[in-house]
């Protein structure tokens, strides 16, 4: 299965694990909880989609590879105890709480959230004196002497043996106590997953064009090469600082992330090539719909290579400003909440101070959630700007407040309410320029391209990205409406002219 799919499957069977009966049992006794083991080539996104899932569902996630770890560490140190028997003193062995355990308990404490996932990586990497304690722990939950506090799911994942020399294959017995789930790297899947990420668009647009270099680990003369998904995601955050500082992107930066020759030389010319587009198309024209004349010209006798190259560029910086307002609209939609409890506090009457101290309250509650989820592992980027932008509001109102003249609650949250309204027009301001922008990449899209693919991939990929499937449903456009329409229907079309062809008439 495809990594995806992997995600699906792994959220179910937790949120499953997780669920209780009327007398606040777990439905499935966590000794009948069978652990994931998630068996997959390195670099394909596992640990990436155990924090999707932790988000998702509002649970905490520790995370531990398990190749450091010696039996000690796992297990806990021993150190003799006294204790008594039948009127006798006696000196027994104990072993200290196990290391990955107590950071289980350190999460739930810091965080307050009480359940959540154990994710162990590379679990069938173990070294030889802990291989003989894993059985127990992955029936039993159990690490030394002391167990998984209940409520958290045990993921473990591992690479197949060709890939790591370090591994040891499971026997029957311990494979038995397993869910297992073969993973394989799909590019479908990680473009999908890239469009969300901001992932750099250079590098989308070089693997729509060689997608067999998504993913390639070879035995060559030279040892051995591998390119990952990994690899390419972390190229593309280097690639956008690079960018950012005017430095000179070349093999040796591109080869420290890509580890096989052909792929970064390719791939390096590909960005030359792909920067001179970026120069000679006059990109920014083009969404403010002023293209000069010559962009159509060399659009139109553009190879398809170039085509898909120079629409990659156009959506990305149309995608990059829509995943902008989106993050706005529900920073915004978020704010709301304090606002209206201010709201009711003024429609009381009273003082100004009353307000201030209400903010922050607000404020630093909001500080605390998201510190909470962040020390649980389970706030994605995305919300913890969303929380920082809440927060920067309700401190910088409050400090606007003591430097007017407010006297009153009311009059308090008429200023409060002027600085929301701004922030809101700002931001219909702001949709509404880039509403024409994507009118103008349509138009540009319709008149250079006609009848090429190129309207189906711009329609496709507005579809399938969230923050751009969001923006439509919310502010609308109805260039996208009039062009899904139309390839829907030509969908149909075509799908009838297949049935027809089999029946042969």
């Amino acid at each position: 299965m495809n990594i995806k799919q992997a995600k699906e499957y792994i959220r179910n069977t937790v949120d499953l694990y997780l669920k209780k009966d009327g007398f606040g049992e777990y439905r499935i006794p966590v000794v009948r909880q069978r652990p994931i083991f998630l068996l997959g080539a390195p670099g394909v996104g596992k640990t990436a989609i155990m924090e999707q899932i932790a988000q998702e569902l509002g649970i905490a996630l520790v995370s531990y590879s398990m190749t450091h770890h010696t039996r000690q560490s796992a297990l806990g140190l021993p150190f003799i105890e006294t204790k008594e028997y039948g009127g006798l003193e006696y000196k027994v062995s104990e072993y200290t709480m196990s290391e990955i355990i107590a950071s289980i308990y350190d999460v739930m404490r810091e965080s307050g959230i009480r359940e959540g996932i154990l994710f162990l990586d590379e679990i069938n990497c173990v070294s030889e004196t802990l291989a003989p304690s894993m059985l127990q722990f992955l029936q039993y939950k159990v690490f030394g002497r002391h167990r998984v506090p209940e409520g958290w799911v045990i993921v473990t994942a591992g690479n197949p043996p060709e890939y790591n020399k370090s591994v040891r294959d499971f026997d029957v017995v311990t494979m038995d106590r397993l869910k297992v789930l073969d993973v394989e790297a799909e590019y479908g899947v990680w473009k999908e997953y890239a469009g969300n990420q901001g992932i750099h668009n250079v590098v989308t647009s070089y693997l729509e064009l060689k997608k067999e270099h998504f993913y390639k680990i070879e035995t060559t003369v030279k040892g051995r090469s591998y390119v990952t998904a990994r690899g390419w995601e972390d190229l593309s955050q280097i690639l956008t600082l690079y960018e950012e500082e005017g430095l000179t992107v070349d093999e040796t930066l591109v080869g420290q992330y890509l580890r096989n020759e052909r792929v970064v030389k390719e791939f390096t010319a590909y960005y030359d090539l792909y920067q001179k587009y970026k120069k000679n198309y006059h990109v920014e024209e083009i969404l403010k719909g002023e293209a000069p004349e010559e962009a159509f010209i060399r659009a139109k006798a553009a190879s398809f290579d170039e085509r898909l190259s120079l629409l990659s560029m156009l959506m990305d910086k149309m995608l990059g400003e829509i995943r902008e307002r989106m993050e706005t609209a529900d920073y915004l939609n978020d704010l709301m909440v304090p606002l209206k409890a201010l709201r009711g506090l003024a429609e009381k009457g009273g003082e100004m101070a009353a307000v201030t101290e209400m903010m922050e309250r607000q404020a630093e509650g909001k500080k605390k959630l998201a510190d909470s989820l962040r020390k649980a592992n389970s706030l994605s980027d995305g919300d913890w700007r969303k929380h920082r932008a809440v927060i920067q509001f309700l401190e910088r109102a409050k400090k606007e407040l003591y430097a007017g003249d407010a006297e009153t609650a009311a009059d308090a949250f008429g200023q409060i309410k002027k600085k929301f309204e701004a922030e809101v027009a700002a931001m219909k301001s702001e949709t509404a320029v880039t509403k024409e922008r994507l009118h103008g990449l349509f138009t540009f899209v319709e008149t250079a391209f006609e009848e090429g693919n190129e309207m189906l991939i711009l329609v496709t990929e507005l579809t399938v990205n969230t923050a751009g499937a969001r923006f439509i449903a919310t502010f609308g456009c109805e260039d996208y409406q009039k062009h899904n329409e139309a390839l829907r229907l030509s969908e149909r079309q075509e799908s009838l002219v297949h049935e027809i062809e089999k029946l042969e008439l």
